[in-house]
């Protein structure tokens, strides 16, 4: 008789929170469907809307609560120790809030989003809570083949979602473009863990650490071809091609969710895979990352300076940002892991937030996404100004806001591995980006407002997720670490969190 299995369902708990979710509301979404009245209220498709955005954004929550009750209990759970394939740890669990505190931010900007574009349809918030789910089993994932469910478990929903605006040729293109390049890359990427498991004779990452250098040749051409198909999900030159397209004609909240979650989750998979299954980073390894560190550094940088449509100037920041944090990779130190994950955690509020200003500008029907469209903005709406100027110095790492001290972090982690060369170059790219984070603000602040007025009011959601952007943005800037002083002792102690979710992660390694 076989016996059965001692399964540990805490390693899952998160992930069977946002599947349950999902079911829920996809229940209810075919459940309003069918209903003229709902509470003595119609059922109009803005309040159909509205309570599934509600929903999604409850089950978020609770996912992000779990993760943090996981985070702060640590340990690690194993969901099968006799396979191991999923393990909740402390990378898993920060990784799992951050990536559910994006999708809860991203819902909560929808609901007057999709009103105003015409695009509200109930599978939106299901195709979200799914995507997430795929994100929540790739940070945990221990194992190849594990890794690759999550990836296309995150990326199906996403193509769908890429072209959610489907009346737009534009939208539709670049689901189609999205779609074909995100399978090539996953195709390279499964040649690659086959190759990996044919020399290794395992896909557990501790069979593929004891089993690596035995392998030779072959197992460094798997990893080379993982490395490959991760470099596709950051969007790291030369892999980037679809990312500006892409982001340009996916719905702005769909941009912004995945501009940081996805990222977030990949980084966070490639992570575990370098430190767990490889055992850190050789020396071949190490130059081809620098390579590609600094090419996407100055790529990313020089072709935003050149770009009038907002959408694919964040695209291109997005790319440079990547650069950036491929740093940590090249310097392989657990300072520059720690410092990774706080880059991370920056990058949702203040990229999210700079994305949440021009979803609150989208009106009768068309996104706000060409510079033109921000004229005047701060005669016309001088907070929505304000906190447009917050996120983009913040983007450009300018002191005194949170995006200064995340690139400082890696700064410092990458001269502390004596990489002093890439350390200038990352300085002076984020010199270079000064120019073109600051062209919105010019155009804010020196032009005329032009004969098309921007939307007047905020929804409840808007106002939520700015006021929350801004405020974190702000803090961590400030104080990226909690204080001593009892009146300070409330703020998050947020490089503590980095740092301990890679103390386990090398400790579980060694």
């Amino acid at each position: 008789m076989i016996p059965a299995p001692e399964i540990d369902f805490a390693a899952v708990a998160p992930l069977i929170v946002v599947s349950i979710g999902a079911l829920v509301v996809l229940v209810a979404e075919l459940f309003l469907a069918e209903r003229q009245s709902l509470l003595g209220r119609p059922v109009t498709p803005a309040f159909r809307g509205s309570v599934l955005a509600l929903a999604s954004s409850f089950f978020l929550g609770l996912v992000v609560v779990v993760a943090c009750v996981q985070f702060i209990e640590g340990g690690s759970s194993v969901f099968d120790p006799a396979n191991p394939m999923v393990r909740m740890d402390r990378l898993a669990s920060f990784a799992t809030a951050l990536v559910a505190l994006g999708a809860l931010l991203s819902c909560l900007l929808s609901v007057a989003y999709l009103a105003e574009l015409r695009i509200n349809h109930g599978e939106y918030y299901v195709l979200i809570l799914l995507a997430t789910s795929g994100m929540i089993l790739l940070v945990s994932a221990v194992d190849l083949v594990t890794v690759f469910l999550g990836i296309e478990i995150m990326s199906i929903p996403i193509y769908v979602l890429a072209g959610f605006d489907r009346r737009k040729l534009r939208s539709n293109e670049a689901a189609l473009k999205y779609f074909l390049v995100g399978s090539f890359a996953s195709a390279l990427l499964l040649y690659g863990m086959a190759l990996l498991y044919g020399a290794t004779g395992t896909t557990q990452f501790e069979g593929i650490r004891a089993g690596f250098e035995a392998g030779g040749r072959l197992s460094q051409v798997g990893l080379a071809l993982v490395l490959v198909g991760f470099t596709f999900k950051i969007s790291s030159v030369p892999f980037h091609q679809w990312t500006p397209d892409v982001y340009e004609g996916a719905p702005t909240t769909i941009t912004g969710y995945m501009s940081v979650t996805v990222k977030a989750a990949a980084f966070v998979a490639l992570l575990r895979a370098f430190v767990e299954a490889f055992g850190g980073v050789d020396q071949a390894v190490e130059n081809v990352l620098w390579v590609l560190a600094a090419a996407t550094m100055v790529v990313g940088n020089f072709m935003a300076i050149v770009q009038d449509n907002l959408k694919r100037l964040l695209a291109y920041s997005s790319i440079a940002h990547a650069g950036y944090m491929l740093i940590a990779f090249v310097a392989g130190t657990p300072a520059a892991y720690s410092a990774l994950l706080f880059y991370l955690l920056v990058y949702v509020f203040m990229n999210l937030g700079a994305f949440g200003v021009l979803v609150a500008l989208a009106h009768h029907g068309r996104d706000a996404e060409k510079m033109d469209d921000l004229a005047g903005l701060a005669q016309t709406r001088p907070g929505l100004a304000a906190l447009m100027t917050l996120f983009m110095i913040s983007l450009a790492g300018i002191p005194g806001t949170a995006g200064f001290i995340a690139k400082f972090q890696i700064f410092m982690a990458a001269v502390g591995a004596d990489h002093v060369g890439l350390a200038i170059l990352m300085a002076l790219t984020s010199v270079v980006s000064i120019y073109y984070y600051l062209r919105p603000t010019v155009v804010m602040y020196m032009r005329e407002p032009g004969d098309e007025r921007p939307r007047m009011s905020l929804s409840s959601g808007e106002w939520t997720v700015l006021a929350v952007c801004a405020t974190a943005v702000v803090l961590l800037g400030i104080f990226p670490n909690s204080a001593s002083t009892d009146a300070l002792s409330w703020l998050p102690a947020a490089l503590d969190w980095s740092r301990d979710s890679v103390v386990a992660l090398v400790s579980q390694a060694r």
